[in-house]
């Protein structure tokens, strides 16, 4: 009996759903699904996990266990996995949505929201999406090899994103050779001069949209804090606010004001690494050096605030400042973009629109960003995932999802891909796992992993 309250008796009689995408919303979803319906996860490279891989920064092993339990969901009788199938592409959604009685749709955010100021095609100038792509070995930011020469960079936006990428660029190299990094990653950055990096916002201390992982910047070792005390007036009269926020204010106040002990007075006078937040700027305008051949600097429009807490407002005081610096990384947001026109889009909010997952055309659901916008942490994800899986249920239940004609699923697929593409099966991942450890326990790292979706393929195959 599913938990639908139907009795499915054969798999040939059970409910089809494929899923785009297998990052945490894809798998998330799945695992909600399988205990009632048969689950496709169609994925475009021939490795699984999303963001686990390619986004989570590699000093955080500790949130990439979640594969874990996403392998255990691969693995199971109901859930197969093709990777290496581009969606739109290889397989259009109406052919999904010809061989499933539902298309959830869950391939995330991999566009970058673009700044808007002049200047911002400079060499010099990446986005946080693809400079952690290029770290964490994302096939499509392998060539990106930016330029590391310069002493002072500047990030643009304060989440949690931003913070990763600060600490990586000031990172002692001890602590990064023993992660997943990428090699290439590793070689730029043992060769790197930047000394000082600015986290810069264009709101206040009250509205900075990190967590508490902050506190791993604040102990870095080899770096030390430097913050514009200005900035932290009045910070410490507003603190009747909802813990989270508290604490994190807390620790920035501390960092900011209070003087260090000795030991740690000691500590901060042996390093040269320097980080700070800038808060209350915005870009106006990147700056190039005389050649106009690569980045010199960045115009920040200096802001104040109307109104307070998190509905505060950034508004132009007029006044501008320049700030010297040969790396500009945008940190503003990633974007999903669109898959296939039968889908509808929201341009202006970049998200597929939907209500609680349904997506206003019947048998299509989506979930994770693509449902939501790019906010929130891997627990959010699995809430908002889990919730498009209830909404998909609930239909089935109600009868609102038609599933009493049987479908072919996969086998209708697999024979339209026969012509166009060779899938990725879960097995053939594993035999590209077992090789990237094999690789890092050689170097004593976690894996070493393969950067080509050539490699990858070649690995899959072999």
């Amino acid at each position: 009996l599913g938990g639908s309250g139907k009795a499915f008796l054969s798999t040939s009689s059970c409910p089809k759903v494929c899923i785009v995408g297998s990052g945490p919303a894809g798998f998330y979803t799945a695992q909600h699904l399988i205990k009632d319906v048969e689950v496709d996860i169609y994925e475009r490279l021939p490795v699984p996990f999303g963001l686990v891989r390619f986004g989570v920064a590699p000093d955080h092993p500790e949130v990439k266990n979640v594969i874990n339990t996403f392998t255990q969901t691969a693995k199971h009788s109901r859930c197969s996995f093709y990777g290496n199938v581009n969606v739109g592409k290889d397989v259009t959604v109406g052919e999904l949505q010809g061989a499933y009685h539902a298309v959830v749709l869950s391939y995330g955010a991999e566009g970058n929201r673009r700044m808007g100021v002049p200047g911002e095609d400079l060499p010099g100038v990446y986005s946080a999406k693809d400079f952690v792509g290029w770290y964490n070995g994302l096939p499509s930011c392998r060539e990106l090899k930016p330029d590391l020469s310069c002493e002072t960079a500047v990030i643009l936006g304060q989440g949690n994103v931003a913070l990763d990428v600060a600490r990586i660029l000031l990172s002692p190299l001890d602590i990064l050779k023993k992660t997943d990094i990428t090699q290439p990653a590793l070689e730029a950055l043992a060769e790197s001069r930047v000394q000082k990096v600015l986290i810069v916002g264009r709101r206040g201390p009250m509205q900075v949209a990190c967590t508490i992982k902050l506190r791993e910047m604040v102990n870095l070792p080899g770096t030390r804090p430097e913050m514009v005390t200005a900035d932290f007036e009045g910070v410490s009269e507003a603190l009747k606010v909802p813990r989270p926020r508290k604490r994190l204010t807390e620790l920035l106040l501390k960092t900011a004001l209070d003087a260090p002990r000795d030991k740690e007075l000691e500590r901060r006078r042996n390093v040269a690494k320097v980080w700070g937040f800038r808060f209350f700027r915005s870009p106006t305008e990147i700056l190039a050096d005389p050649g106009r051949s690569r980045t010199a600097g960045i115009r920040l429009a200096v802001n104040r605030l109307e109104g307070s807490g998190d509905a505060a407002r950034a508004v132009l005081t007029g006044e501008v400042e320049d700030v010297s610096c040969g790396l500009v990384i945008s940190s503003i947001g990633y974007k999903s973009l669109p898959i296939d026109p039968v889908v509808p889009y929201d341009s202006r909010r970049a998200i597929v629109p939907n209500s609680v997952g349904r997506v206003h055309q019947a048998a299509l659901y989506c979930s994770g960003w693509l449902k939501t916008g790019p906010t929130g942490v891997i627990a959010t994800t699995m809430n908002n995932s889990f919730d498009t899986a209830r909404s998909l249920l609930e239909d089935m239940d109600s009868g609102a999802l038609d599933v009493s004609a049987a479908k072919p699923g996969s086998q209708a697929v697999s024979s339209l891909l026969e012509e166009r593409v060779k899938p990725v099966a879960f097995s053939d991942w594993e035999k590209i796992d077992s090789l990237e450890t094999r690789r890092g326990d050689a170097c004593g790292k976690p894996r070493e992993k393969l950067l080509s979706v050539e490699e990858m393929l070649k690995a899959a195959w072999s």
